[in-house]
């Protein structure tokens, strides 16, 4: 698996946590426990820092990278969906980023909410607890997240982390 360092910035990955051979990361990113790193996802701390929770996925071909000013956070228990592209922002615990959205600068999600798939949230926009962003730009659905979707997601990624790690071999 592509794992770099940029200089004096060196990637920090728990033993525990799952890095898939195909995924890359650069620079200052620190990876929890049991987190999950899916295939061509790219979590780039070149700028400043990433960090990556325990127990968080961060699924395919997702883009993960940071400012000089605003690092990237994702807390624990969170899925990060395919193809996410997160900058600059803060995702606290327990939150559901759906496939396809967009995070940027200076967000912060709060705990149990959801960005929806495909949503755009912009700069300086805060996501509270139990809502949904959906839509592009973003607005805010207050009351619609479904916290047991998310305990669902992280528990399905554990089980797959758990599956990989036993049964993955390459064969060409």
């Amino acid at each position: 698996m592509p794992i770099y360092a940029l200089g004096d910035l060196e990637p920090t990955i728990h033993p525990d946590a799952f890095v898939h051979p195909d995924a890359v990361i650069i620079g200052d990113v620190r990876i929890g426990a049991e987190s999950s790193i899916w295939p061509g996802a790219v979590l780039r701390g070149d700028d400043g820092h990433i960090v990556i929770g325990d127990r968080t996925s961060i699924q395919d071909n997702c883009v993960l990278h940071t400012t000089p000013l605003w690092p990237t956070v994702v807390g624990d228990d969170c899925v990060v969906g395919h193809i996410v592209h997160l900058e600059g922002c803060t995702i606290e615990s327990r939150c559901l980023i759906g496939n396809a959205s967009v995070v940027l600068h200076r967000v912060v999600v709060r705990t149990g909410a959801i960005v929806a798939a495909n949503a755009v949230v912009l700069n300086d926009t805060e996501v509270p607890s139990g809502s949904i962003a959906v839509g592009i730009p973003a607005t805010i659905k207050t009351g619609r997240a479904r916290v047991e979707d998310i305990d669902r997601g992280v528990e399905s990624y554990l089980g797959r982390t758990r599956r990989y790690r036993r049964e993955l071999r390459r064969i060409g």
